[in-house]
């Protein structure tokens, strides 16, 4: 939403007026083939709770592999809207939020309008590229601990808020588990590390159990 103009986003959230979503709650089944509408997500109104939700992939082994996370400003479902094709991935809502369910058809006439949308819908797909490929490559050649440093750094920058003292709140609220499945290592490997960081002072936990992170020690964790 901050890579489109104030005209074209007053445009897009009247397409639709949004319905609440509560913390737990699908928006998206992975395979589904009957519905192919984008959610635009948004914080509740009044509320300092930013909208989140965690887009998993179910494997036939029965595994399963977060994906991404995308907060208020994000729309999710649009590979299904551009492809009509079945959902690639399921997301689920970790927070209270506000959606705007819009339909593909209407999605794509919006951005056809707006050829500027269409850039910055298209710079976000490559973001999106680039985050798994990063994924990748670090799960290739980097230790559990400074692939979590480089999870923990880059969640911050997307979504974290500054504080006085020069470190970062996450900004969204992850579990050990999920951040696992997002670096693709074991539950207590993940807690090790952590367990390491805060020892180290390049964690700690703020309010309402806040992750507090120093950015400039993690990115030199090595």
């Amino acid at each position: 939403m901050d890579r489109i103009s104030p005209e074209e986003r007053k445009e897009l959230l009247d397409l639709v007026p949004p319905s609440p979503r509560q913390a737990g709650e699908p928006l998206i089944y992975h395979g589904d083939r009957e519905r192919s509408e984008v959610y635009l997500l948004r914080s509740v109104p009044g509320q300092r709770i930013t909208a989140c939700v965690k887009v998993t992939a179910y494997l036939e082994s029965g595994a399963s592999a977060i994906l991404g996370i995308r907060v208020s400003g994000d729309v999710v479902g649009e590979l299904a809207a551009l492809r009509r094709e079945p959902r690639s991935a399921a997301v689920t809502a970790c927070s209270p939020m506000w959606v705007h369910v819009i339909r593909a058809e209407v999605f794509t006439d919006f951005l056809d309008r707006h050829p500027a949308a269409w850039n910055a819908f298209a710079r976000m797909i490559a973001d999106r590229l680039d985050w798994a490929n990063r994924r990748r490559t670090d799960f290739a050649q980097f230790s559990v601990p400074v692939r979590v440093a480089n999870v923990l750094v880059e969640l911050s920058g997307r979504h974290g808020v500054a504080r006085a003292d020069g470190k970062r709140e996450l900004g969204v609220d992850l579990t050990h588990e999920e951040i696992a499945n997002l670096v693709g290592a074991g539950k207590d490997a993940v807690f090790k590390a952590f367990r390491h960081f805060k020892e180290l002072e390049l964690i700690a936990s703020g309010h309402r159990r806040k992750i507090v992170i120093d950015p400039i020690g993690l990115s030199n964790y090595r």
